[in-house]
């Protein structure tokens, strides 16, 4: 009986060890960060300017100046009708994480491994880093909000 409480009062002991442990590293994540700052960022539509795609138009929310980088989140409108030879282009992004929103009209997107599917306002997704996906169709009045970790990333594209 003697023996079993010493192993117990020693597997509890090695217990607060790893959770002290786990808060340092925690703390010394935190404080490797950029502090981060208020802001706020209201609607303007000229606000909205040339991004990534020619056939759309985004709207920086201001979280990448914000955040030291961490985050980067923008609206993104279709400005153009959908046209498979410049909008369906196979590519990737090299994030850590990303999520999409929809905010007016639909989306519809095919996923390596998980096919294709449209989304309408209301509907989120997050795409796991580095999944291959395909743009194939989206209405005149699709805007979209899109969170990415982090701010800077690279998008590659894909041969067809």
């Amino acid at each position: 009986m003697a023996k079993a409480k010493r192993k117990a009062k020693a597997t509890r002991a090695k217990t607060k060890k790893s959770k002290k442990k786990i808060v340092a590293k925690s703390s010394k994540r935190a404080k490797a960060r950029k502090p981060q700052r208020f802001t706020v960022s209201h609607h303007r539509e000229e606000d909205f300017d040339q991004g990534l795609r020619p056939y759309s138009a985004y709207r920086d929310l201001g979280l990448a100046p914000a955040t030291g980088g961490m985050v980067q989140a923008h609206v993104i409108r279709m400005t153009k009708p959908f046209s498979a030879d410049e909008v369906a282009i196979p590519h990737y992004h090299d994030v850590d994480f990303q999520m999409v929103y929809v905010l007016k009209g639909w989306f519809t997107s095919e996923f390596e491994g998980y096919g294709a599917h449209t989304f309408r306002a209301g509907s989120c997704w997050i795409q796991p880093p580095k999944i291959k996906h395909t743009v194939l169709d989206y209405s005149d009045d699709c805007e979209v909000l899109e969170i990415i970790v982090p701010a800077n990333f690279k998008t590659v594209e894909l041969t067809k």
